[in-house]
């Protein structure tokens, strides 16, 4: 869903988005906004409608739900995300998976970096191609730089669960889906993945579906973001 009213100043067109009030409506694949590389934040909104357009993304992410969400997810082309997870799960998922709690967190003008050569599998999905799910290996651990909403610096090592969702968000900042780095025979759908595939890791999904799974660690399905 691109904003409404191209001539109008960003400004303008974010406070006519937000003044809807609630969840904000979530841009599906097929939009241009998912596929441009989204403006470098530069003040273009004041602090202020910065701190309701972040509240309006927060909001959006849990009603989705999810654990994370980019700007050009609402149509919004600036490099802003936001991330949170809770991570309820029981301990053997939380070591399976690397998932570990994360506090709600705001990204600006994000980057990352490998922080080395290993690899993870996951079942990945997203808010902006609801409905499927597929295999993707990313970095183990990534070193994360950038700011928060206050201007001031990141520059964190995320591992594991977390590391994949700083980089499912920030690729999105980037004009890139999670399903241009995904093993397209893995892809499944949610029905398909909750009777066939619900294991701790795509062994069994691969050697069914025909797709060879990258020499890397492997876990279970990450929620979407």
């Amino acid at each position: 869903m691109a904003l409404p009213n191209e001539h109008a100043s960003l400004a303008e067109q974010i406070e006519r988005l937000l003044s809807a009030g609630g969840p904000l409506p979530v841009v599906a694949a097929g939009d241009p906004v998912l596929r441009r590389p989204a403006a470098r934040y530069e003040g273009q909104l004041g602090p202020a409608l910065l701190a309701r357009f972040v509240e309006a993304l927060r909001l959006t992410m849990h009603a989705a739900p999810g654990v994370g969400l980019a700007a050009p997810q609402v149509g919004v082309g600036l490099r802003i995300a936001v991330i949170e997870d809770p991570a309820p799960v029981p301990d053997e998922v939380r070591v399976t998976r690397g998932r570990v709690p994360q506090p709600f967190r705001v990204l600006v003008n994000p980057s990352y970096e490998a922080t080395g050569p290993a690899r993870a599998a996951f079942y990945e999905g997203c808010l902006s191609v609801p409905g499927y799910q597929a295999v993707v290996a990313r970095h183990a651990g990534v070193r994360l730089r950038g700011e928060d909403e206050h201007g001031q610096a990141l520059d964190e090592v995320f591992t594991g669960w977390p590391a994949r969702i700083v980089q499912h968000e920030t690729d999105h900042l980037d004009g890139v889906l999670y399903l241009d780095r995904a093993e397209t025979r893995s892809l499944a759908s949610n029905q398909a993945m909750a009777e066939l595939w619900a294991e701790p890791a795509p062994l069994q999904a691969a050697r069914a579906l025909g797709f060879d799974l990258p020499d890397c660690r492997t876990a279970g399905p990450t929620p979407p973001g």
